[in-house]
């Protein structure tokens, strides 16, 4: 007891902690950098402030319409989150891939064929099973079909050499036009009015909503699956293989890595959580299959995989920052008749930014 008292006594304080951190600070110019990140950003909302200006709106009154639209309106957080699911699990579908040198632009067509393979099961069990047996179900389906379509691309790539990226936007393409054919002709919902789209899901088959607000279980099942794969990719033999791959896939063969297993599988395992995105957007908030109800989504999230920098907690982030500005494209619309798109371009220029910084380090200007 008596030789561990000195060692207590030498503990510093939370003070000297906290001046050894700002002495660190400055020694190494953090503050500047921060200044020139401020900065940047900065001026990216004074572009977009300059191009809504041209069109002869305030710009304040538009950067405060989207503030009251992503956090103050009635029930605009809950759907910010909402949103956000199936963008986080898009990104991460981009991020995985990533840290194996590979570029995957298919979000958008894998959060289709799972969603797709999920109201396949769904309609079909119906009121049949219990709906946690339904929702399993639902989710091995779309997770199924999404790591299918990834694993497409992964296997062209190391088989035929193609562009992962190239065919990973062309099956965006091909998942619409199989969604539209089912909704269009086999699962067309003869209820429907005449519009394409698929018989609802039963009762049973709905994510149940969580303390009492509009919020439902699909939030905490995309939570797990980020806090899971973080890990994995931290943590794993599998993620420590992927970095090698990714890193230096000659060194990785020389090593006797399986490079082009690591490929396929991590196309495969993206693929698979855009999937699982796709049937939890579906159980959770479409209720029913129709075109668009994804639109624009895989896209999204392919650029909040890039300001995340691929790491899964730093991409849920800037997935709930994209949905928070997505949110406010209708009200931009009543408000001040600006075209809805145009928080595509605020997004953009998010996206700029840090380009901007990675060029400054190099040195490029």
């Amino acid at each position: 007891m008596s030789a561990a008292a000195p060692e207590l006594s030498q503990k510093p304080t939370m003070t000297e902690r906290f001046n050894d951190l700002k002495r660190k600070f400055v020694e190494t110019r953090g503050w500047r950098r921060l200044a020139i990140a401020l900065g940047v950003y900065v001026v990216c909302l004074g572009l977009f402030g300059a191009l809504v200006g041209t069109q002869k709106v305030n710009p304040w009154g538009v950067y405060d319409s989207i503030y009251h639209s992503a956090l103050l309106s009635t029930g605009s957080i809950p759907e910010v989150i909402l949103r956000a699911v199936p963008i986080v699990l898009a990104a991460l579908a981009v991020s995985v891939p990533a840290r194996a040198g590979l570029v995957n632009v298919g979000g958008e067509g894998q959060l289709i064929v799972g969603a797709v393979a999920a109201t396949g099961v769904g309609v079909q069990l119906g009121n049949g099973v219990p709906g946690f047996v339904g929702w399993f179900l639902m989710a091995v389906a779309g997770m199924a079909a999404g790591a299918l379509w990834g694993g497409i691309a992964g296997l062209l790539r190391v088989v035929a050499n193609a562009n992962e990226a190239v065919t990973t936007l062309l099956l965006n393409f091909i998942a619409n036009d199989v969604m539209l054919y089912l909704l269009y002709q086999p699962w067309k919902d003869p209820t429907g009015g005449g519009q394409p789209e698929s018989r609802p899901l039963s009762s049973h088959e709905i994510l149940p909503k969580l303390f009492g607000s509009s919020i439902n279980l699909g939030v905490i099942i995309a939570l797990v699956a980020v806090l899971v794969l973080w890990y994995v990719l931290k943590r794993s033999a599998w993620g420590f293989a992927l970095r090698v791959v990714g890193g230096n896939p000659e060194a990785a063969r020389r090593a006797s890595l399986p490079v082009k297993r690591l490929m396929i599988s991590s196309m495969a395992t993206g693929g698979a959580l855009a999937g699982l995105g796709g049937m939890l957007y579906l159980a959770g908030t479409q209720l029913q299959l129709f075109p668009g109800g994804t639109a624009t989504y895989g896209y999204i999230a392919f650029l909040a995989a890039f300001l995340g920098r691929n790491d899964p907690l730093k991409v849920t982030l800037a997935a709930l920052l994209f949905a928070a500005i997505a949110i406010s494209s209708p009200g931009l619309q009543l408000n001040y008749g600006l075209d809805g798109n145009v928080v595509d371009a605020l997004l953009a220029l998010i996206v700029l930014a840090p380009l901007v910084l990675s060029s400054r380090r190099k040195g490029a200007f």
